[in-house]
């Protein structure tokens, strides 16, 4: 059986490196293996190959996080699987990065404060010690801007203007994707990249090394929010114990969700209904609004045992959104929706809570330190709009 399991690991593991290697070749060329035509068929093995720029990175740095908890669970004698690996292409059908991630379980009994805090933080600070490094090495090893002519050869005429100049924006940029920022990621922009070929945010997932090192930031920060089971939960939990953690991560999942769906249901919407806005009429308006609050209801399904609570959470949540876009600063501002799938599967399949443990006793200092210190990490690397799509049409 035991052999018969890491037989399924390997096959997995080999698995996901061939489909984050397709993805990578996808991301780099701009080319869908599913759509090559005729004439780019013979290039697919020279644009395979380019992919593990882009999938041995990313996958050494998801394999240094996945080891961390291994190692540290092993450290105190718990039971733990090697890590599963996840693969996902999805090629032209949405945007894919070849893997879902990689998971590990732990089938022995975590009995303290301590193993949870130290097994919870072991993954995120492995990962983000070689996304560092990976960053490091992409950013200062940025290739000549004949290396994004040769992949769209339509920027050629701009030469280096091509990053700014407007023709090019609007000519070429409607339904681009664009990644956001976070605090490290503009630090290596600023500090470490040559400001000649650095790239636009627009063109970044051509830079295999960087757009892997993208990646491990934004889900380095996913694992790392305080909520529930998450790393970042174990890591608040040890840091202040059961009583405080169930009030403080109910409150940050709350306002995790109220910032990613805001802007979904607003003032400006009722006004402009039946006159070219977002809703035809009342009772497109309705439905959307009614479907909103019950995916909130499942969202909140286990924040308490009394449904009715969760009921008002959700309409609680409408309302300050709804009342949030009366503010004429932020009138026109939005969340980011894609957190709503996570939030969905945090609120209803791992929960808001964390479990109880049979030692409760507090941490020494240097955890404390440590641990504080990898929420400051959750802070730099968190990207509030992780995924943008331009849109001109909507000024």
């Amino acid at each position: 059986m035991k052999y018969k399991t890491q037989i399924i690991q390997l096959v997995l593991f080999v698995t996901t490196l061939i489909t984050t290697t397709l993805a990578g070749a996808e991301s780099i060329t701009g080319r869908f293996f599913f759509f090559l035509p005729k004439e780019s068929i013979l290039h697919f093995p020279e644009d395979f190959w380019q992919g593990f720029q882009f999938s041995i990175p990313f996958l050494v740095i998801l394999t240094f996080h996945e080891f961390g908890h291994y190692f540290t669970a092993r450290y105190y004698n718990i039971k733990v699987t090697l890590p599963y690996y996840i693969p996902m292409w999805l090629s032209a059908i949405s945007m894919s990065i070849g893997t879902m991630g990689a998971v590990i379980r732990i089938i022995g009994q975590t009995r303290s404060r301590k193993e949870y805090f130290d097994i919870g933080i072991a993954g995120p600070l492995a990962g983000f010690m070689v996304a560092l490094v990976v960053l490091f090495y992409g950013f200062t090893h940025l290739p000549p801007l004949e290396y994004i002519f040769k992949i769209h050869p339509e920027y050629t005429k701009f030469g280096e203007h091509y990053k700014t100049d407007i023709l090019h924006i609007t000519k070429f940029m409607d339904g681009q994707l664009v990644l956001g920022d976070n605090l490290l990621f503009k630090f290596f922009k600023n500090y470490v990249a040559d400001p000649k070929l650095l790239p636009p945010n627009f063109e970044i997932m051509h830079y295999p090394v960087i757009w892997a090192g993208y990646l491990s930031l934004f889900f380095t920060a996913l694992n790392l929010i305080p909520i529930g089971q998450l790393d970042g939960g174990h890591i608040l939990y040890g840091l202040i114990g059961k009583k405080n953690f169930n009030i403080v991560s109910p409150i940050i999942f709350i306002g995790f969700i109220l910032f990613a769906g805001y802007g979904l249901l607003t003032v400006n919407d009722i006004k402009n209904i039946g006159t070219g806005g977002q809703y035809k009429d009342e009772s497109e308006f309705f439905t959307w609004l009614l479907g909103y609050i019950f995916f909130l209801r499942i969202c909140f399904s286990r924040i308490s045992e009394n449904p009715i609570t969760s009921w008002v959470l959700s309409l609680s949540v409408v309302l300050a959104q709804f009342l949030l876009s009366y503010i004429p600063d932020i009138a026109t501002s939005h969340g980011f929706i894609g957190f709503l799938p996570f939030a969905l599967f945090l609120g209803k399949f791992v929960g808001v809570y964390h479990p109880e443990v049979e030692i409760d006793e507090p941490l020494d200092f240097k955890r404390k330190l440590l641990g504080w210190l990898t929420l400051i990490i959750f802070i730099l690397c968190f990207t509030p709009y992780p995924f943008m799509e331009i849109d001109f049409s909507a000024k």
